[in-house]
């Protein structure tokens, strides 16, 4: 009777020891599994965040200037031989937004300039930035096989036809209205980013300055180009 209890006592320690043993497996299965669930979620989360910061960067930055300075945490200033350059700017502008409520002219800013942003993506233009009311962009940069002289003079004429259809529109319901003039010239410029925080992608040169003046001396409702465009 006394073997058989201490069978029984060793048969109750072995079940004992047993359980204790399947609870550990399940606690730590339990516990792997939480945080395979928290690392899976985790780096979705992670890649998100990439995804999201560097679709940011794109919007800022050339596709090409974004990857170096990913790289390699800087960029280095680049020569073009043939880049054009498109100026646009709203005549009258000044006299324009004393008509306007500022609400309402940043609100039409952003609708012009919206609208500039999908013309210079449709024709694979650069956009560069704003400066106020003017808007600059260019063709040939960073890939000198897109945005030829002929795609930004297409960009330019869809930018005034777009301006004439809202002028239209704007006249229909007596409110103020925007006018552009255009200039274009083609030629050799510098590109790269400035400063080190809030980063800004520009251009500089003679072929700029040109572009410039060519647009202050168009005429509104009109595309002003270079000579050197023209050939």
């Amino acid at each position: 009777i006394a073997s058989l209890t201490d069978a029984q006592k060793f048969q109750h320690l072995l079940r004992n020891a047993l359980i204790i043993f399947i609870g550990m497996v399940v606690v730590i299965v339990i516990v792997l599994y939480n945080r395979y669930r928290f690392e899976k979620r985790s780096i979705k989360i992670i890649r998100a965040e990439k995804s999201r910061s560097d679709e940011l960067l794109l919007n800022i930055l050339p596709s090409e200037t974004a990857d170096e300075l990913k790289k390699y945490g800087k960029t280095t200033a680049k020569d073009y031989d043939e880049v054009s350059v498109l100026f646009a700017d709203i005549q009258g502008f000044t006299m324009i937004s004393e008509q306007m409520s500022a609400q309402d002219l940043v609100a039409d800013l952003d609708e012009y300039f919206g609208t500039f942003d999908l013309i210079t993506a449709t024709h694979g233009l650069e956009k560069i930035k704003t400066i106020g009311d003017a808007y600059l962009c260019a063709g040939g940069l960073p890939d000198p096989v897109k945005g030829t002289p002929v795609d930004v003079v297409k960009a330019a004429l869809d930018m005034q036809q777009y301006v004439e259809k809202t002028k239209a529109e704007k006249i229909q319901k007596n409110k103020p209205f925007f006018e552009i003039r255009i200039g274009i010239h083609t030629g050799p410029i510098v590109a790269g980013v400035v400063g080190i925080k809030k980063f800004a992608y520009d251009i500089w040169g003679d072929t700029v300055n040109t572009a410039a003046r060519l647009q202050q001396n168009s005429e509104k409702g009109r595309v002003n180009i270079s000579e050197t465009t023209y050939q």
